[in-house]
């Protein structure tokens, strides 16, 4: 889309009031800049699939691998991601380590996610 196709106003007018209230209700860059780091993590297909399987069950690497048909080192590399995003969990037990959803939020987020875009 160019600049012109985009509408704007006839004339440079401010509305103080409600510059102001938006002023006194927009997050801080670190909390800004956190949340953009946060949906970056949404931003890759793999890291959705995996998330998806992690809504039905908690399982392992070994079972991550096989389920979406791909190595243990990249599924390492994106529970990683997850993991230092705190969207995942994860907790051993004997020689395998478990992974699950961090809480609640990231099945809501995800959700929110899709009916976004089955509106569309």
């Amino acid at each position: 889309m160019a600049v012109n196709d985009v509408e704007c106003c006839e004339t440079f007018q401010t509305h103080e009031e409600l510059l102001k209230v938006v002023s006194e209700k927009m997050p801080n860059e670190d909390k800004l800049y956190d949340l953009a780091e946060l949906f970056k993590v949404f931003g890759d297909s793999t890291r959705i699939r995996i998330l998806y399987v992690l809504f039905e069950a908690e399982v392992c690497v070994c079972d991550l691998a096989e389920t979406l048909s791909m190595t243990q080192s990249a599924i390492s590399h994106q529970l990683k991601i997850l993991k230092q995003s705190k969207l995942v969990k994860s907790r051993r037990e004997g020689k395998s380590v478990f992974y699950s959803l961090a809480d609640g939020h990231v099945r809501t987020i995800i959700a929110q996610g899709r009916e976004h875009i089955e509106e569309l």
